[in-house]
């Protein structure tokens, strides 16, 4: 039967600035007809959409996609092979879940489908682990039997580029590798991962910290029960009050300062603790804005997708109002001629009676 389409809807369609990676660009001018393709014969789902003869998507649906409702008309998937990300504007909340559900079901279809073919290619290398003759053979492992995740992928992108050569109407070209998308999240992660790092790095300098100064002050109450020890020894020892008295005070004086210094640190500790608390709450105060700002600007591009639209309506509007009072004046023109005809008839006709 080959490729047949199983569920369509109109929409305004946009992709993600290849530059930027964060404005939408619009596709379309006016809301096209976006479909979901079905081929029996290789078992895979497409999403295609024409903008007359041009083909402005071509994404084949994979069980790995997303698609993200990021308002309450307008949606968005990422497609690695083609290395871009899709967005469609549609009229109501109502079109979006329909596509939505619609986008989920054949995700889960094309999961299954990729499930049993893998069944199938293990059930046609299970005979080959057994030998002729009794010989015995080297066990198979998954790896040898499905192939890595790379050679995995690599028949099915080979399969997506053959009708690239056949300018019809199911074929789009892909111009652009997954590789710069591939850098530009690779960056991304590791940001991340560093200032992950950074916050990981002081919260384990702090317990480093505190973990050392507890070992500090358990030192010196031993030092100072040892002190107090050394004192009571001298006392008993010395017949030296006066000594033995001085030697006292500074001991006492040593303690007071070890206390002083252990308070001190205590206070560090608090301290160095509101500030990893205040960094935990910095961190997630700009996650939230950050998100805030995602969603602000994709409501900021389906506005302008709506000013666009009415624009183009009301340069139509002008263009009709244009041409009504051409063909106005058209009509103002020919009425003149026929009331001019009917004043030199009358004038005529007065002639005529004055004759007679």
């Amino acid at each position: 039967m080959g490729e047949q389409p199983i569920f369509s809807t109109k929409a305004h369609v946009f992709q993600i600035d290849p530059n930027t990676k964060k404005n939408w660009v619009p596709t379309s001018k006016h809301a096209v007809t976006v479909s979901y393709f079905y081929d029996s014969t290789r078992n895979v789902y497409r999403i295609i959409s024409l903008d007359g003869s041009k083909a402005i998507i071509n994404s084949t649906i994979s069980p790995n996609m997303t698609f993200t409702k990021t308002s309450q008309k307008f949606g968005q998937w990422a497609d690695s092979r083609a290395n871009t990300v899709y967005g469609l504007g549609f009229s109501s909340e109502h079109h979006l879940t329909k596509f939505a559900e619609k986008f989920q079901e054949f995700k889960e279809a094309a999961r299954l489908a990729k499930e049993k073919s893998q069944e199938k290619m293990e059930l046609t290398s299970t005979p080959s682990q057994e030998s002729a003759g009794g010989d015995i053979q080297s066990p198979l492992t998954p790896e040898s039997i499905n192939g890595t995740d790379d050679e995995r992928t690599t028949p099915e992108v080979t399969q997506n580029s053959e009708p690239r050569a056949e300018p019809t109407q199911n074929a789009l070209p892909f111009t652009h590798s997954s590789s710069a998308i591939n850098k530009h999240w690779e960056a991304e992660l590791a940001t991340l991962k560093g200032n992950n790092a950074k916050l990981t790095a002081a919260l384990l300098e702090s317990t480093a910290n505190v973990k050392q100064w507890k070992q500090q002050l358990a030192a010196y109450q031993e030092e100072a029960e040892r002190l107090h020890k050394r004192v009571s020894e001298l006392e008993c020892q010395s017949s030296q009050a006066n000594a033995v008295q001085t030697h006292k005070s500074e001991l006492s004086q040593t303690i007071q300062e070890l206390e002083v210094t252990l308070k001190k640190k205590e206070e560090e500790i608090e301290r160095l603790k509101e500030e990893v608390e205040h960094a935990k709450e910095l961190q997630d105060q700009r996650d939230s804005l950050s998100q805030k700002l995602q969603e602000v600007e994709t409501h900021n591009k389906d506005l302008e997708g709506q000013l666009s639209d009415l624009e183009q309506r009301l340069e139509k509007s002008q263009g009709e109002q244009e041409a009504f009072r051409n063909n106005l004046k058209t009509l103002l023109e020919i009425l003149d001629g026929k009331i001019f005809e009917l004043t030199e008839l009358r004038d005529n006709l007065a002639k005529l009676i004055e004759c007679s």
